[in-house]
């Protein structure tokens, strides 16, 4: 049959990114506690096109997912980025996973227990001259109070829920768990999925007594993140959805350098 894509182009116009995107397909992730857990993961792959090529293989990337036999890794991560360059003939390779995570958390007051879900990501990339380029990011909600509004209001402070995308390029193994943990302490307080009355007293209580602005947050992650030697690089954003305000508060931090 005719390969159409295998056909020369003579625009001289070389594309930086091409693929397919919105895939859907399960995943076992590393678990600090349970040792794996099953997930679905959305995932996009691409690779960078020389001028001379029409196009791309774009079945060839479903075919390359099954070599991870659905269990993430460094190693495994790094293996479909070089078989994706490699089998597409590339100039480069790019790959991104996004997937719910989930962690048991145990309410302060009662103990209750109950799953708390967490938005990660998994990207890397393979250049022309084969360097690997691979970093994580956790997305976590968080509670914030307000400290000028505790500050002059006579009763209360009004407190609102944010989100917290930390991004980190790291030397060795990194649990998502951990990332999270140290995202969750730098709020006013953090979230659970089932509190009882008297563990939603402790919550109130304790964010009340720990208020935080965004720039509060990002920069109590930014130096969590430097005072660690396995982190090689950090971008961290904070974005609060005010309560009495009609817009959000955000604060950015990124390091100036991988180490």
């Amino acid at each position: 049959m005719k390969d159409i894509q295998s056909q020369p182009d003579h625009r001289q116009i070389a594309i930086d990114k091409v693929g397919i995107k919105n895939v859907r397909y399960p995943i076992i992730v590393r678990d600090r506690q349970n040792r794996v857990q099953s997930t679905i993961a959305t995932i996009a792959m691409y690779v960078g096109l020389p001028h001379e090529e029409r196009g791309t293989h774009m079945s060839r990337f479903i075919e390359l997912l099954h070599m991870f036999e659905r269990e993430v890794s460094l190693s495994s991560f790094t293996t479909v980025l070089q078989e994706m360059k490699n089998y597409l003939k590339a100039e480069s390779a790019e790959m991104e996973m996004r997937f719910p995570y989930f962690m048991e958390k145990t309410a302060p007051a009662s103990g209750a227990k109950s799953l708390m879900d967490y938005d990660c990501k998994l990207i890397g990339v393979i250049t022309s001259d084969n360097k690997i380029d691979f970093y994580c990011e956790v997305i976590v909600p968080v509670m914030s109070v307000c400290p000028c509004s505790k500050a002059i209001s006579e009763v209360g402070a009004h407190n609102q829920r944010g989100v917290v995308r930390l991004a980190t390029r790291f030397k060795r193994f990194v649990w998502f768990e951990d990332l999270i943990e140290r995202v969750e302490a730098a709020g006013s307080y953090s979230l659970y999925s089932l509190l009882k009355r008297n563990d939603e007293k402790e919550v109130t209580e304790r964010g009340y007594h720990n208020p935080k602005f965004v720039e509060d947050i990002v920069r109590d992650i930014a130096r969590n993140m430097e005072d660690d030697p396995n982190i090689s690089w950090y971008s961290v954003s904070a974005e609060n959805f005010e309560s009495i305000h009609n817009h959000n508060a955000y604060a950015q931090v990124r390091s100036d350098s991988q180490k």
